[in-house]
């Protein structure tokens, strides 16, 4: 059965389907020594190359979905490209296959991370329609009134549109610091520090504890992975409407 080439190639695991329309795009790709176009449709059995390198499409369709969670320590970068040279998250994961990354974190910011070899699997987590809570525990340096947190749930403009929480609890701490537990359904670039930010509060931690159903392990360390037990992954596909 054939398929959009763009889907094949997130499929097998090389990088999202956005990321394989813009190779396609640019004219990066190949289909059966013919340059792609959008809209072309393949199957597994045909021969694609990316950049002349010759892909193995069935490769996912071998191994089945794999996802794992890492617990990322902040100073990690999430990216492979990095002109200071700085420590990255790609060097702490298995070097058995490609990996692609589900949503990021800053630099500052540490927790649970998901990567996974299903680009299609990837691109519906991100998307922003699939809304799906990230969970996070911040510890915040200011007094925080009930009306700050009523206005952090109601809304404010921020540079690049509209954002809120989805939910705010107590979380405890003492003094100047205090903690709490937010919800977002978006992953815009430090969309927790800025909320905050908006209302003059700054984050002196910033931990990620869950995404989705998926909640960042107690025994898990810093910078240590485990992969998502059968269960936890149909759960993860479910929620996006995919099967393996």
């Amino acid at each position: 059965m054939s398929e959009r080439l763009q889907k094949l190639i997130a499929n097998a695991g090389y990088g999202s389907r956005r990321w394989a329309e813009r190779l396609i795009g640019q004219g990066r790709v190949t289909l059966n020594n013919h340059r792609a176009k959008l809209g072309d449709k393949a199957t597994l059995n045909n021969k694609v190359r990316i950049d002349g390198k010759l892909i193995d499409l069935t490769r996912h369709a071998s191994i089945g979905t794999k996802v794992l969670i890492l617990n990322k320590q902040a100073g990690f970068i999430c990216s492979t490209k990095d002109a200071e040279g700085r420590k990255n998250v790609f060097d702490l994961l298995p070097k058995d296959r490609r990996w692609i990354m589900v949503g990021r974190l800053d630099l500052n910011t540490s927790g649970l991370l998901l990567f996974t070899n299903n680009g299609e699997l990837a691109n519906k987590l991100m998307h922003p329609s699939a809304q799906i809570d990230r969970e996070y525990a911040v510890r915040v340096l200011g007094k925080v009134k009930e009306e700050h947190i009523k206005k952090l749930i109601n809304g404010v403009e921020l540079e690049d549109g509209f954002a809120k929480f989805h939910k705010i609890t107590k979380g405890g701490g003492e003094g100047a610091n205090r903690w709490y537990r937010v919800v977002i359904r978006e992953g815009r670039k430090r969309e927790v520090r800025r909320l905050w930010e908006f209302l003059d509060f700054k984050v002196s931690r910033l931990i990620r504890i869950r995404f989705g159903d998926i909640r960042l392990p107690d025994k898990l360390r810093s910078n240590q992975f485990e992969y998502l037990k059968p269960k936890q992954l149909q759960v993860l596909l479910n929620s996006v409407n995919l099967q393996d």
